[in-house]
């Protein structure tokens, strides 16, 4: 005996695209990628802070001859002794108070890439949740198509019965029973299809929102009939709103200011550099004890660095001109991208408009289309039409659901990918 089938797992729009979220590794990649950028940014804010390191080394050398001279009192005074074992440890402080404003520019550049990057995280997420929305109205057309379909082959199952009637008392030749058995076969096969589409669709959306793909399949609570709404704004204001909304352009946004600070931290390459420099060392001997001693002895230091790349090779002048032109084609990408937003918004309007009119029409044609099936059926019952006649009727009925639905589908993915148009 085969298995039941696990019932089938209601879900929403709203509730596919919130567990996609959690699931998706995709966005879980964004995320990380931003984190590291805050950490990069952290790295360039710690170059412009003091630097305090701590050192301790040993070192064995060869015996010498103590260097012995006669001392004030007549008695042998050892100023370089011979000490093999050295001993040495140091604190150091290096502290740069000047570069230009090269440091800042980076950290500035870096804050700017964690901010462009928290962008592509919201991206990321506007992605998931168009292609999630994709992926539900599958189903759902899916769904809807397979009952058309098992619509048509109920009807087409009951003209098979009728013409082995009609053929069993003589009245239509076999042909017609085959014609109609031909019929009902391809209704049939259409149906397979259809099913092996929903499966394939709910497969699709349970990968994406983080179930067993071989799981129990999804039961969409939707259908293709959009909520009537209030009209919407003009192209001008919905191109407005979405160049201020979608995140990709902040993130574009974001990195022209990147570019211009990676530009102003290179054309600072060509000034002179300050660092406060100190240390304090603690060695046996202390090679700053004179004379020198096998004993612990301290010491410390402090002084001002001053360096100034007088000529590189033209380095710096590379470098100015290859951040020059990043920030060219930044500001250029960026421009082109409110381009493509304004047509993008203007197409996705005209598919929702010209999907709508579709539905009109394809709603008159199905209403025309029963009604034809239906005369054609009467008439067939009353001897003056042909089985022909009724195998066209049924055939234009089921194209006209058909494509009732798909006009239905069409306008709800129109809507989606609007809706991502505009960042929502």
């Amino acid at each position: 005996m085969a298995a039941a089938q696990p019932p089938a797992v209601a879900i929403t729009l709203v509730d596919a695209q919130s567990r996609a979220e959690q699931a998706s590794h995709r966005l879980a990649e964004a995320r990380a990628r931003e984190v590291a950028a805050i950490a990069a940014a952290d790295v360039r804010a710690a170059a412009d802070r003091p630097l305090v390191s701590a050192s301790a080394g040993y070192t064995r050398t060869n015996h010498v001859t103590a260097f012995v001279v006669p001392g004030p009192d007549g008695r042998p005074q050892v100023l370089y002794p011979d000490v093999p074992d050295n001993y040495r440890t140091r604190l150091d402080l290096q502290w740069p108070i000047y570069n230009g404003g090269r440091t800042d520019a980076l950290e500035r550049a870096a804050r700017a890439e964690a901010s462009a990057s928290a962008a592509d995280v919201a991206a990321a997420r506007a992605d998931l949740r168009l292609e999630v929305a994709r992926a539900f109205w599958s189903l759902v057309t899916a769904r809807a198509t397979e009952r058309v379909l098992e619509q048509g082959v109920t009807r087409a199952q009951a003209n098979v019965r009728d013409v082995r009637e009609r053929f069993g008392v003589g009245l239509i030749p076999p042909n017609e029973v085959a014609s109609a058995e031909a019929q009902e076969s391809r209704q049939r096969m259409l149906l397979i299809e259809a099913r092996n589409q929903r499966d394939l669709s709910s497969s699709e959306l349970a990968r994406l929102v983080g179930l067993d793909v071989l799981g129990p399949a999804l039961d969409p609570a939707a259908d293709l009939e959009s909520p009537a709404g209030a009209a919407a704004p003009d192209t001008r204001t919905l191109v407005t709103q979405a160049r201020a909304a979608r995140p990709e352009r902040l993130a574009l946004d974001r990195r022209v200011a990147a570019t211009e600070e990676q530009f102003a931290a290179a054309r600072a390459g060509g000034l002179p550099t300050v660092a406060i420099v100190s240390g304090f060392d603690y060695a046996r001997p202390n090679p700053r004890i004179f004379p020198r001693a096998d004993r612990w002895d301290d010491s410390w230091d402090a002084g001002v660095n001053v360096a100034w790349n007088l000529w590189d090779g033209g380095r710096t002048r590379a470098e100015v001109a290859q951040a020059g032109s990043m920030v060219t084609a930044a500001r250029q990408r960026l421009q082109e991208f409110d381009s493509v937003v304004a047509l993008e918004v203007r197409q996705r309007q005209l598919e929702i408009d010209s999907g709508r009119a579709a539905i009109a029409a394809a709603g008159d044609a199905v209403r025309a289309a029963s009604e034809a099936r239906r005369v054609v059926a009467e008439r067939y019952q009353a001897g003056v039409a042909t089985q022909t006649e009724v195998l066209d009727a049924d055939v234009a009925l089921l194209q006209a659901e058909l494509d009732r639905t798909r006009a239905q589908a069409g306008v709800r993915l129109a809507e989606a990918r609007l809706a991502r148009a505009l960042g929502q």
